[in-house]
């Protein structure tokens, strides 16, 4: 974890000063930051390149700054910025106490034109929705499901040789587990097997997957 004034981040992975040897990537994902921002709190003017970043607001608004002019990204609202040969932007808090979720992927080629995409999905089905594909990520098999569960309702995660799930909010509970897995918790499955799991109470579920198990370098340590 990483606490600066009005910011904490959770890491997933390895980041910055927080390494850990064993705990480098999953497929193509090598962070998987949440964010808590404090009222006019986040991240100076930064560059990226040769990275797939998603963006998703669980509460809040996040400000997002780039060459193209500011815009708010507000909570239930995904982001998908393919940074190419090379972009740089700055993000924060708008108005309010912001919490987000920022995945980083390794795109399958690296350069190309930046681009950003937003979508507002709708979840009001209470299952998993494909929020952004391998068309939208630029990396094959890669795709990302985000659902909002109804308390004791089951979910069946769909199969793919790896798959990650993180509990944005609420808690989750599976038969392998003594205790159920809290809001920022998150779990790796390996191997194309049915894996079913139920929301305690009112759920959001972030669901990855891949379609290549082979994990092909470390990650880069992120700033």
């Amino acid at each position: 974890m990483t606490r600066e004034a009005g910011r904490q981040t959770r890491h997933s992975f390895s980041f910055g000063s927080s390494y850990d040897a064993q705990r480098v990537s999953f497929g193509p994902l090598y962070a998987l930051n949440d964010d808590l921002l404090a009222t006019g709190a986040g991240y100076d003017a930064h560059e990226h390149a040769d990275v797939v970043l998603v963006t998703w607001v669980v509460s809040g608004a996040l400000a997002h700054e780039d060459a193209t002019g500011h815009v708010t990204q507000p909570a239930g609202q995904l982001a998908v910025t393919r940074a190419g040969t090379g972009i740089t932007h700055s993000e924060g808090a708008d108005t309010g106490v912001t919490r987000f979720v920022q995945a980083w992927l390794r795109p399958s080629e690296p350069g190309g034109e930046p681009s950003r995409r937003t979508t507002t999905p709708d979840l009001s089905s209470g299952t998993l929705v494909v929020v952004a594909d391998e068309d939208d990520l630029g990396i094959p098999g890669a795709t990302l499901r985000i659902a909002d569960v109804p308390g004791g309702a089951p979910v069946s995660v769909p199969d793919a040789p790896l798959r990650y799930v993180f509990v944005a909010t609420g808690a989750l509970t599976r038969s392998s587990l003594a205790e159920p897995l809290a809001a920022g918790d998150a779990f790796e499955i390996t191997g194309d097997h049915d894996v079913a799991v139920t929301a305690g109470v009112p759920t959001q579920l972030l669901v990855w997957s891949f379609g290549d198990a082979g994990v092909t370098e470390p990650a880069r340590r992120g700033s």
